[in-house]
């Protein structure tokens, strides 16, 4: 049986690398593969993955309004996908997480989804609340805090190097994030103090 995967991660941990690695791995064996990225992400209405390393390959986009599992069951029927990957995982909708799972349910195509948990804000992405709801398996990404601890949060920051505490959910401005330890974000983002006492 075919599985749902959900690898999570906070910024910078290397989640577009390993994907592209895993879909080079299964395009080596002769197999095929569908990538998706959010649209947010379209340089010039084209879709596109690209690491921090330099490696990048073309995806398709998907936008919140679509309809995921008749897409890849449309490719599908044209020539056999073995592995559907997801980036930007975190932009899914609920729905569109439960696609996903059908289409490793009744296609038996496995599902790999790479994202972040969390936002700026320390709460849920619609996206990856259902897949660590519904996900057959879980991965977290490790990446580290300026200080050397695990970073589990991300903070984003404004043009003079303030952690922000307001705004969108989205903002697609990768150097403007920086992934923190839980300690660090709660220093950076005025939720305690660096003594260690609740600000209030």
């Amino acid at each position: 049986m075919a599985k749902l995967y959900f690898s999570y991660s906070a910024m910078n941990a290397g989640k577009s690398t390993l994907l592209l690695q895993a879909s080079y791995n299964y395009q080596e064996r002769g197999m095929r593969t569908m990538l998706f990225t959010a649209a947010h992400y379209a340089e010039n209405g084209v879709g596109r993955i690209t690491s921090r390393l330099g490696v990048s390959a073309q995806a398709e986009l998907y936008r919140e309004n679509d309809k995921l599992f008749e897409r890849i069951a449309a490719a599908h029927a044209t020539s056999p996908l073995s592995c559907v990957f997801f980036d930007e995982a975190q932009f899914l909708t609920k729905d569109q997480v439960w696609e996903l799972g059908r289409v490793a349910d009744r296609l038996n195509i496995p599902v790999m989804c790479f994202g972040l948990r969390t936002d700026f804000q320390g709460k849920l992405f619609p996206g990856s609340s259902e897949l660590l709801a519904i996900a057959d398996s879980l991965r977290e990404i490790r990446t580290i805090c300026h200080c050397g601890a695990k970073a589990t949060m991300v903070v984003r920051r404004d043009p003079e190097g303030h952690a922000l505490t307001e705004g969108d959910q989205v903002a697609i401005e990768k150097s403007a994030y920086v992934s923190l330890c839980r300690k660090h974000w709660e220093e950076e983002t005025g939720r305690i103090s660096p003594g260690g006492f609740q600000a209030f």
